[in-house]
């Protein structure tokens, strides 16, 4: 993507996004299919650097303590060049969205939320995040056990491809960035729940399968596991401690 047709397609709608972008939390959570045992899982792909986010960081933050959604934010490095790097961002949430790309025929831009796996859209109007968290239906196509030290899987039901098992490591705390250049300089933007380790644990055919884990570097992250069908597919099971 160019410069150009990134920060006219990054995502352009905004300025009456910006307007409706009512606080998250305001809204009634009822019909929501995600439960605490099996969040809906909600990923957000934004960049410091850019302006059209914030109205998409502030509708995820006001989701970062409902127990039924599993919200989780993705800094990508696609804006570094434009005048500020991405304090949270890594190449590997960057291939993240890409595959999410590919997989649901979406154009590559920030914001950008992604429902389940399943469905996508650009996270700053809050009536339209509502509207798919009500949608969403949770698939439980195998169990997932979270202790410390150890991710079991269960037996269930995978794609003939198989699945990829991925531990997350998320930060809960609220993360003050003072943005000195670039789109949102003089800007100081809180961030939750960011993501600060992806790391694919390995795949999963179906049959029970274990694996184990190290303790995170920094023990106020916490932790999420996502079952998920190959090359940005769809979210079979998650679960967090």
């Amino acid at each position: 993507m160019t410069r150009t047709t990134m920060r006219k397609t990054a995502w352009a709608s905004l300025a009456a996004g910006t307007v409706l972008a009512v606080a998250v939390g305001t809204w009634s959570m009822a019909g929501t299919g995600g439960t605490a045992q099996r969040p809906v899982v909600l990923e957000l792909f934004q960049s410091q650097g850019c302006s059209s986010c914030p109205p998409a960081n502030a509708n995820l933050n006001a989701l970062a303590d409902r127990p039924e959604v599993l919200a989780l934010s993705f800094g990508v490095t696609y804006w570094d060049q434009l005048g500020w790097k991405d304090s949270f961002a890594k190449p590997a949430f960057t291939d993240r969205q890409k595959a999410y790309a590919r997989g649901l025929g979406a154009q590559l831009g920030t914001p950008q939320m992604v429902v389940e796996g399943r469905e996508d859209l650009i996270g700053t109007d809050a009536r339209d995040v509502e509207l798919a968290l009500r949608r969403a239906r949770p698939a439980m196509d195998a169990t997932v056990a979270l202790s410390r030290g150890r991710v079991e899987i269960g037996a269930g039901q995978a794609p003939k491809a198989g699945a990829d098992v991925w531990l997350v490591r998320y930060d809960p705390r609220v993360r003050q960035v003072a943005i000195q250049r670039g789109e949102n300089t003089g800007k100081t933007l809180p961030h939750r729940d960011v993501v600060r380790e992806l790391t694919r644990l390995g795949g999963w055919n179906g049959a029970p399968v274990a694996f184990a884990t190290t303790p995170p570097a920094d023990p106020a992250l916490r932790t999420a596991v996502l079952v998920q069908a190959k090359n940005g597919g769809p979210i079979l099971a998650a679960a967090r401690l």
